[in-house]
């Protein structure tokens, strides 16, 4: 089996927040078949490490993928890719995803949240 940590990039002269990469990494390796669901994924310090990233950075890019139901946390037991067989609806919230690749986008431009917003609505209502 590869090592997660092998396959998560972070790029440290990117515009793009640490965090917001590694979750664009996990997320793409899930969607890719490299990382398979059961996959468990390094603990969050063990990655800050390995990647030379601080511990709430990891954190924080956990947390989000947990939410985007990419994976999930299971306490002590660690954090695991979810098998989007089993997943409600029989797979990912893909809505969701893209929402979430919208508002990365929206950070990476420097957009506030209140004029992302307003633009996601106009072009709802453009449909």
């Amino acid at each position: 089996m590869t090592d997660p940590v092998t396959l998560i990039d972070v790029d440290p002269s990117s515009s793009v927040a640490p965090y917001e990469q590694v979750r664009a990494s996990v997320t793409a390796l899930v969607r890719s078949g490299a990382l398979a669901p059961h996959t468990r994924l390094p603990a969050v310090r063990r990655l800050a490490v390995d990647l030379g990233l601080a511990a709430n950075t990891v954190a924080r890019a956990y947390r989000e993928l947990e939410a985007a139901g990419v994976v999930e946390t299971r306490g002590r037991l660690g954090t695991f890719v979810v098998d989007p067989s089993a997943a409600e609806g029989g797979g990912r919230d893909e809505a969701r995803e893209a929402a979430r690749e919208y508002a990365a986008r929206m950070r990476s431009l420097g957009v506030s949240p209140e004029r992302a917003v307003d633009l996601a609505r106009a072009a709802l209502a453009d449909g």
